[in-house]
């Protein structure tokens, strides 16, 4: 369980004021102490990240945020903002609101922007064993609601049961097992590079490994290097090549034009993003001019090696292609920003860490203000004379490829 990653569990965040007892329900689901209990309000400044299992939705993180109505101070209107990020990720909320309390100023406001995101929710009335005020008996009518007092561990489970319950069915999206047949000979191409985690594999081919055994296919698994040794030795050609983008030029030339072909990249941009709008964007290149503002995103904060893919190869790919330079800023992390307007372009990474609520927010905010935004794959494969072959495994799913991409 804590070795599913964080990008690939359902989200559920838990909201609510101060002292309402957010962190106590937490502590009471995962029966163990995640997060700092005090009566002193405000004690929990970030938001605090808690991996665990929930049967049979399967691995999930649970999110304690601050209190919204921390509004006294900069620090707490930070501890807001920060909590307010937090729905970007949301998959489902809890609301949690004291069973004393009398207004619900907050959780209105609060309520108002889960259901223009679609984001579900429960209202868990908490401290229950105390005396219900009549305004939050009002409140809850007509709204998806539980009773429950973190203290005395009651209702826990009836909580459980309604997060199940309101669960999104089939909230991952395939990464591949969709596109290939039991049989299918899969080749995957992953270099080893200073990149690479030592001893490891990265996540994506991970998750193509365990998808192609899933489907009762049979993954391959070599270095661009070898390659070409790897196709003599299979009896048929394989019925799909995976490679890593970095290869893609060379990986063209090698494997037969009859044999269809996709990244690591390409993959999680499908499964976590909208590929039909990435595709769209990756066209923006040719509209690009010297001196014109690009941001490469990456949602990981690994440490930058020599020819490191956003810092190194992609701007020298694009300064190649342009033969001028172009001005590239770049974020890492869970930071996006939203002011995108003065950049052309947006380049963005596979996404393995994000979750696709996340990742989808960030797809929204670029086309929200009509900034192209694509794919480390798919714009390689557009550098390296592998577009449109790299996403003609999907023509089926898209209902669009654009003129240029047919």
């Amino acid at each position: 369980m804590k070795r599913t990653i964080r990008g690939d569990r359902l989200h559920i965040a838990i909201f609510g004021k101060r002292n309402a007892g957010k962190s106590s329900i937490i502590n009471a689901i995962t029966r163990q102490t995640v997060s700092i209990v005090s009566d002193t309000p405000g004690t929990t400044a970030d938001p605090v990240f808690k991996a665990m299992e929930l049967i049979p939705i399967g691995a999930i993180t649970i999110i304690d945020t601050a209190g919204l109505d921390d509004i006294d101070t900069e620090i707490g209107n930070l501890r807001v903002k920060r909590t307010e990020n937090v729905l970007k990720k949301t998959d489902i909320a809890i609301i949690v609101v004291s069973a004393e309390s009398k207004d619900f100023i907050y959780e209105n406001k609060l309520i108002k922007k889960m259901d223009s995101d679609n984001i579900p929710y429960i209202i868990a009335v908490n401290k229950n064993d105390l005396n219900v005020s009549i305004e939050v008996l009002d409140w809850v009518k007509g709204k998806n609601n539980t009773f429950v007092s973190a203290l005395k561990k009651t209702g826990i489970d009836e909580l459980k049961a309604e997060i199940i319950k309101i669960s999104p069915k089939n909230w991952e999206a395939p990464f591949i097992k969709d596109i290939i047949s039991p049989g299918d000979i899969i080749v995957l191409v992953t270099p080893i590079d200073l990149g690479a985690p030592k001893g490891r594999m990265i996540m994506p081919q991970v998750k193509a490994i365990r998808e192609i055994l899933d489907a009762n296919a049979i993954p391959v698994l070599c270095k661009e290097t070898e390659l070409i040794k790897t196709l003599k030795e299979l009896k048929n050609p394989p019925s799909l090549v995976i490679t890593d983008s970095q290869v893609f030029e060379q990986v063209v030339k090698d494997i037969p034009k009859d044999v269809r072909l996709t990244s690591f990249s390409i993959l999680s941009a499908r499964q976590k993003g909208d590929l039909k709008l990435l595709i769209e964007g990756v066209f923006a290149l040719k509209n690009l001019k010297a001196g014109d503002e690009v941001l490469i995103a990456e949602a990981c904060t690994h440490h930058a090696t020599k020819d490191d893919i956003g810092r190194e190869k992609i701007p020298k790919w694009l300064k190649e292609y342009f033969g001028g330079s172009l001005n590239i800023n770049r974020v890492q992390g869970y930071d996006f920003p939203d002011d995108v307007d003065k950049y052309k372009l947006v380049i963005h990474c596979g996404g393995c860490t994000l979750n696709g609520k996340e990742m989808k927010n960030r797809l929204i905010t670029a086309s929200n203000k009509e900034i192209p935004i694509t794919n480390f794959g798919i714009l390689i494969s557009f550098l390296k004379s592998a577009f449109p072959r790299a996403i003609m495994p999907f023509k089926d799913q898209l209902s669009w490829v654009g003129d240029e991409g047919k």
